[in-house]
């Protein structure tokens, strides 16, 4: 379940009201102490007018947060079981069914929930009843034997449990979506602004997690959106509409649902259509990104990827060169970053494109290359080419062995995603050098730039490396090949300690020292 991010008291006191109220509701046997009728429930939408956009919001905040404490609940008892603390096993599952129970009267009774949903909710209770009921055998016997098939039994029960509510949580957050009728209002409605404002708050509920992402994408929302972007009429949408397609494939179902309908096609004509704006052409690059993501484990949308390879590298690299601001720049580099680590293809394709002087280039403009996050994207591409021989050559002719100053990257501020984009950048700069110094000329250049004082400074120091242990490991591999190259580069002292060891001695040797090493 998706863990909402609030301060620790604030979320104490919310979830306290929920615990309490359910203990009451168990003492009481479920008979609530005052109703008043003419209060809507806390779950409860307006009417039957339209629903504000804050009201939504925290119709599905409040569910998830209800959601939460059961899974919470759930997920004490199953450690409890494993170490075979009866009692509290049993009080554990009273809670689990008083929480269920109050969760489902709360949510029925305000929506009248369809006929589907009301059967599973009853088959749900069912199972908490059993589960109460077994483990209460549990408090009255010492018979180890009995014990040791019971909380197998009761394990198998409390799996079923935990399945169950999941799937209907699942159901009742795609009920919530299905209330809105955003994605009808996007596929039916032909007025710009009703539909700008249903993708805004579909965009809005895209950031409430994974969770919803995936609902909403089994919805059918990605079809929707990329409809609109196949519809001139709906031109001045588009980049909304790519943002939140964007969104929503940061999960599986969502890439799927793009895969369905030939998504793949539909970016690439935006990204090659000079007549489109570059914020939409930008838009769709991050769509790219999002969808080429390492991170991903699924690969089937890739297929039809390799059939436009070629105009969508084309264009992407376009884009980095044309790009008027560094956001425009960092979406277009992500996605090429991407693209070339899963086909070499695309990286001779950008060797053909002139893509290390345009590259290079742009790490010369600080308009373009403004941040470690954009640096990041440049160095891994160049990375990922330094692997073809061609590289090599483009690299020396446009000066490019200077990309070393990669190796002084630095955070301007103390946030960890700014350090992390700059132990990236130092790590691939390293790996960067390590392949091109391949080339004996290129050796000798990064030596004339001073590279080897830097990298042993890396080494040595944990700060400036942020104490990344990747880093290390990718200069003590470049220090050992400028020295294969030059020998006399490096001092008696930094060789017997650096390079004459084993990688790993070498390794745990500088993982090991103090800032203060001489």
């Amino acid at each position: 379940m998706h863990a909402i991010q609030v301060d620790s008291v604030q979320r104490w006191m919310e979830d306290l009201r929920h615990m309490t109220e359910v203990e009451c509701m168990c003492v009481l046997q479920s008979k609530p102490i005052c109703v008043d009728e003419d209060a809507p429930g806390e779950l409860i939408m307006c009417g039957t007018g339209a629903v504000s956009e804050h009201v939504t919001r925290d119709n599905l905040q409040t569910l998830l947060k209800r959601a939460l404490v059961v899974s919470t609940e759930l997920g004490k008892m199953f450690q409890r079981l494993e170490k075979g603390r009866w009692q509290r096993v049993h009080s554990t599952a009273g809670r689990v069914h008083c929480h269920v129970r109050s969760l489902i009267q709360e949510y029925s009774t305000a929506r009248n929930a369809p006929p589907e949903m009301q059967k599973y909710e009853k088959s749900l209770l069912e199972k908490c009843m059993e589960l109460n009921v077994v483990t209460e055998r549990c408090l009255h016997t010492e018979d180890e034997y009995f014990l040791k098939s019971m909380k197998e039994a009761i394990h198998e029960i409390l799996t079923d449990v935990s399945d169950s509510f999941s799937h209907m949580i699942d159901m009742a957050l795609a009920s919530e979506i299905q209330a809105r009728i955003l994605i009808r209002q996007i596929e039916d409605s032909n007025n710009v602004f009703a539909i700008s404002t249903a993708i805004s708050n579909l965009l809005s509920l895209t950031q409430d997690g994974p969770q919803l992402c995936s609902i909403i994408a089994k919805e059918g929302a990605v079809v929707a959106l990329l409809k609109i972007c196949r519809q001139d009429c709906f031109s001045t949408l588009y980049a909304h509409a790519l943002r939140t397609v964007a969104s929503i494939c940061c999960v599986e179902e969502g890439i799927s649902q793009l895969e369905k309908v030939d998504g793949i096609l539909c970016l690439a004509d935006i990204l090659t259509d000079s007549t489109c704006a570059e914020a939409t052409r930008a838009e769709a690059a991050a769509v790219m990104a999002q969808i080429t993501s390492p991170h991903h484990t699924s690969t089937q949308h890739l297929a039809s990827f390799l059939e436009s390879m070629q105009d969508i590298v084309t264009a992407l690299i376009d884009l980095c060169q044309s790009a008027s601001c560094g956001e425009v720049f960092l979406l277009a580099s992500a996605a090429l970053a991407n693209i070339t680590f899963f086909d070499s293809m695309a990286c001779e394709i950008l060797l053909q494109l002139n893509a290390v002087h345009i590259l290079l280039q742009a790490c010369r403009d600080r308009q373009r290359v403004d941040t470690p996050y954009s640096k990041d994207q440049v160095v891994t591409i160049l990375a990922n080419l330094s692997v073809l021989e061609q590289c090599t050559a483009d690299v020396l002719e446009e000066k490019g062995t200077q990309l070393l100053v990669l190796l002084n990257e630095k955070p301007s501020s103390s946030s960890p995603s700014e350090s992390a984009a700059c132990e990236r950048v130092q790590q691939k700069a390293a790996v960067t050098l390590v392949r091109l110094s391949r080339d004996p000329l290129v050796a000798q250049t990064a030596i004339q730039l001073k590279a080897v004082p830097r990298l042993i400074e890396l080494c040595r120091s944990p700060a400036e490396r942020n104490n990344s242990d990747s880093v290390l490991v990718a200069c003590l591999a470049a220090l050992r090949r400028l020295a294969a190259e030059c020998p006399d580069s490096i001092g008696p002292t930094d060789h017997q300690q650096l390079i004459k060891p084993r990688l790993v001695d070498s390794f745990l040797l500088c993982s090991n020292m103090e800032e203060s090493f001489v």
